[in-house]
């Protein structure tokens, strides 16, 4: 579900307020006070700090943090957000049961639409979200999930079994494997048979 960001206007481009610096990835997005001026944040965020992408993580590497750029910005009319991801994370290999890192870095895009009608805006190959589905309507303020939708593209990038390219399946041998016994074909007795009759 990526897109690439080289023919998005940047947001650094228009004329907006820059939204207060913060080094903790902010979990929403006032819509309200950011949709027509632009919103940017930048920084480093934890694989862990993700409640649903934490259960998968394997416990056994370190994890490292992951560069995030996000921009909400308004093209065609059609509100966008935008963001990049650098870094890996660490699960665990169904193989080999050993971590195995799986890179995230990518670049995505995803048109934010008020209804239907502006489904004729995008481009086919453009990823959206209608607002209505994912701000729920007894908010009192139009609030952008910005931290579950990030997770949400970072889990559609996460393999659901991931596996090296070059190892073994991990079997474990208790006891010794006892040998077959050679059973007697019942085909014979009946072969023996016919040549009789």
């Amino acid at each position: 579900m990526s897109n690439t960001l080289e023919n998005k206007p940047s947001a650094n481009n228009t004329d907006h307020k820059k939204a207060p610096v913060s080094s903790v990835m902010p979990e929403n997005i006032s819509l309200d006070k950011w949709a027509d001026s632009g919103f940017e944040w930048a920084g480093e965020v934890e694989p862990r700090s993700f409640e649903r992408l934490a259960a998968i993580l394997t416990t056994e590497h370190e994890q490292q943090t992951i560069q995030l750029n996000t921009q909400l910005y308004r093209h065609n009319n059609v509100l966008h957000l935008a963001f990049t991801l650098a870094g890996d994370i660490w699960l665990t290999c169904q193989r080999c049961l050993q971590p195995i890192a799986i890179d995230l870095s990518d670049d995505y895009d995803i048109a934010l639409l008020d209804d239907d009608s502006q489904i004729s805006l995008v481009d086919e190959e453009q990823d959206y979200l209608l607002l209505d589905e994912i701000i729920p309507e007894q908010s009192p303020e139009n609030l952008l999930p910005l931290k579950k939708l990030v997770e949400d593209e970072i889990l559609l990038k996460t393999p659901m079994a991931p596996k090296h390219d070059d190892c073994e399946m991990s079997v474990e041998q208790f006891g010794e494997i006892p040998e077959e016994e050679e059973n007697e074909n019942p085909f014979a007795a009946l072969a023996s048979l016919k040549g009789k009759l």
